[in-house]
């Protein structure tokens, strides 16, 4: 783990991005309380992460499931939810599903259905968010638009998953307004899946925003922003964000 930051620089940097996030939720009209913001925590030590938590983040984001597992213990965790963010291999399913309340990087019938398996298992109902790969990105996990209807479907028969929204990781973009197309485009299906009113999928959550887009993000209807690098400092894994 890379520990590039020191307790109090976490602490101020938390307080900044809260109110920017807070400022980008007023100028889109927006209630703040509506907006949460994810500490992204991959590679991050427990005390920086618990630094966070003090200063009054409660939503963490895991990428791996050996590091969630080793580092779980560790954390303060009363109030906190823990989200798994990253790719999930179907044979990691059964370490997490216990220590998770949602898993935002679903992205297939086949991982739905190991998810629904192991949540049975331990008679649990996990909140699922569906992966959208807005940009159609090859090196990408996520699927397609067009494949999102036929996946809604098919998870919406699994009794111990509830689909509460959708997430996506845009592709990274040097002016605002192309990013801003691509949340644009999210928002877009978040509100048609609404009002298609399926049974067993509230669209509730918007999962999309990072260290360098999350304001842009909150002002085009995310309700979940993924913080890390602006949170915790440069990390040294390829694609922190």
């Amino acid at each position: 783990m890379t520990q590039v930051l020191k307790e109090q620089d976490v602490a101020q940097n938390v307080q900044e991005i809260l109110e920017n996030a807070k400022q980008a939720a007023v100028r889109a009209g927006r209630d703040p309380k509506q907006v949460g913001v994810m500490a992204v925590t991959k590679t991050v030590d427990p005390v920086l992460v618990n630094a966070a938590i003090a200063q009054g983040i409660d939503l963490l984001g895991e990428n791996k499931a050996q590091e969630l597992c080793e580092k779980y213990d560790s954390y303060h965790k009363e109030g906190v939810e823990i989200h798994f963010i990253g790719h999930l291999q179907t044979n990691k399913v059964r370490q997490i599903v216990d220590k998770v309340c949602m898993i935002e990087s679903v992205d297939s019938v086949r991982l739905a259905k190991e998810i629904e398996k192991q949540c049975a298992a331990i008679n649990k109902t996990m909140d699922i968010l569906v992966e959208v790969n807005i940009g159609r990105e090859e090196n990408k996990t996520g699927i397609f638009p067009e494949e999102l209807l036929p996946l809604l479907d098919e998870i919406s028969k699994m009794q111990h998953l509830k689909v509460r929204g959708l997430m996506t990781i845009p592709p990274v973009c040097e002016k605002k307004e192309k990013v801003s197309q691509y949340f644009s485009q999210m928002n877009q299906l978040f509100i048609d899946i609404k009002q298609k009113k399926y049974d067993n999928i509230n669209m509730e959550i918007l999962s999309m925003g990072m260290s360098g887009d999350y304001q842009t993000a909150i002002e085009h209807g995310s309700n979940i922003v993924r913080i890390g690098t602006s949170m915790f400092g440069q990390r040294n894994y390829k694609g922190a964000k």
